[in-house]
């Protein structure tokens, strides 16, 4: 159980949001920290991931549209090539 949200949302869902308007980032396998200055929301269109937290493990992948809570520092293992756009604040 952590802080981090997880969930599948519908298209209708994804378009309220105007998630094609937010940022994109991409990053290949590999394994770092990151502490999140602001809460941020993204939705993953590629890739897979597993992030370490204070309170527990979270996975993530394809299809997911995840919430990480302002302050979070974890460890992202990303395991298949991450491609996602996101939003902060």
């Amino acid at each position: 159980m952590t802080d981090v949200k997880v969930k599948k949302p519908t298209k209708k869902e994804l378009d309220a949001l105007r998630v094609e308007s937010w940022s994109p980032w991409e990053c290949e396998p590999s394994t770092f920290d990151w502490t999140y200055d602001d809460e941020e929301t993204f939705y993953v269109y590629e890739g897979k991931v597993r992030v370490k937290t204070p309170s527990g493990e979270v996975a993530f992948g394809k299809g997911d549209l995840v919430t990480f809570p302002k302050g979070m520092t974890c460890t992202w293992t990303v395991e298949e090539t991450i491609r996602k756009r996101y939003r902060s604040g």
